[in-house]
């Protein structure tokens, strides 16, 4: 603060000390004339030094380009009034239309380089826009399913999931559905959706695009799909077959699902329960606890019973996978 005060005594001492000797050289020895050009030099010195305390106070990038408006506006006036010199004979005329131009091309540089320093410093502080990892688009079947938010709670799947408002309308067309059985399966979507949304690793985009021409669902699908780029993620099978045909990348959950399910080989022996009747002769229906088909081979006699029988092979498809076993007619 002293040496703020200082610098301010020592900047006036020295206009007023400069003013007066100007003064003296232009008026002479008029004590009056001297008193008037030293008082406007102390008035010279104030206004400098309010103009100085003001770019102090202003971030570095404003008085750089402040600085830079200010040199580049003064060498464009220069460059004009070397012009308008030549071709104007009038020396007053030209005094002042130079003192006009140096004005007014050193203020609106000053001005304008500061406005665009800040503005340039701006961008360079803002943190680079980091690309969205987008997983794909959920459609009405894959969010009823639930499933999708049991792989998204083990971190399997991280980034944006995108719910075209569409579906969204779908899923609340089902939940409001007169029949019990459809309410039921759209407030369970609904639900999954808040469920998902909580979830810390990925998030729920509601994506307002939409295809008036258009009325199934699933054809808006896959025209959003085309447009975006984006993955599609269902379980619905014809919906993943349709996708395929115009070369859209499709997550089936039943197929990930069929690929973490235990290996089973076949001369394995495990033991089910035989539900019902197959299609052949002799054969009974088990299911694991996974809801994989077991068509046990001479196990009508066994309905309702547990047995052990013995892997025959097994078949796997894209809608899920069935195992042939023969029964070792031991019921428990």
């Amino acid at each position: 603060m002293g040496q703020s005060k200082t610098f301010s005594i020592i900047i006036s001492i020295c206009y007023i000390l400069f003013g007066g000797m100007i003064g003296f050289h232009i008026f002479g020895a008029s004590l009056l004339m001297m008193s008037v050009v030293m008082i406007l030099s102390g008035l010279l010195a104030y206004l400098t030094l309010q103009l100085l305390n003001m770019w102090m106070k202003l971030e570095v990038e404003k008085v750089i380009g402040g600085v830079a408006g200010l040199t580049i506006g003064l060498i464009l006036s220069i460059i004009l009034n070397s012009g308008l010199s030549q071709a104007l004979d009038y020396s007053e005329v030209v005094a002042s239309i130079y003192g006009l131009t140096v004005s007014v091309f050193t203020l609106v540089g000053m001005r304008l380089g500061s406005y665009k320093a800040r503005e340039f410093s701006t961008k360079i502080k803002e943190p680079p826009e980091t690309a969205r990892n987008i997983v794909g688009i959920l459609d009405t079947s894959v969010i009823i399913d639930g499933r999708i938010s049991d792989v998204c709670e083990t971190g399997f799947v991280e980034g944006d999931l995108i719910i075209p408002q569409f579906v969204l309308k779908e899923l609340q067309a089902i939940a409001d559905s007169s029949e019990s059985t459809k309410r039921t399966r759209g407030r369970r979507g609904l639900d999954i959706l808040n469920k998902m949304k909580k979830q810390a690793n990925v998030s729920i985009i509601i994506e307002e695009t939409d295809f008036p021409s258009v009325k199934e669902v699933d054809q808006k699908l896959i025209n959003l799909a085309k447009e975006t780029g984006y993955t599609i993620l269902t379980n619905d099978f014809n919906l993943n077959k349709v996708a395929e045909v115009h070369s859209i990348q499709v997550l089936n959950i039943n197929q990930l699902a069929n690929a973490l399910k235990p290996v089973v080989l076949p001369g394995e022996i495990m033991r089910v329960q035989v539900l019902k009747e197959g299609k052949e002769a002799n054969q009974g229906v088990a299911y694991l606890d996974d809801g994989t088909m077991v068509v046990v081979d001479n196990g009508k006699k066994c309905l309702g019973k547990t047995v052990d029988v013995t892997v025959t092979s097994v078949l796997q498809t894209t809608a899920g996978r069935m195992i042939f076993a023969s029964n070792k007619t031991t019921a428990i």
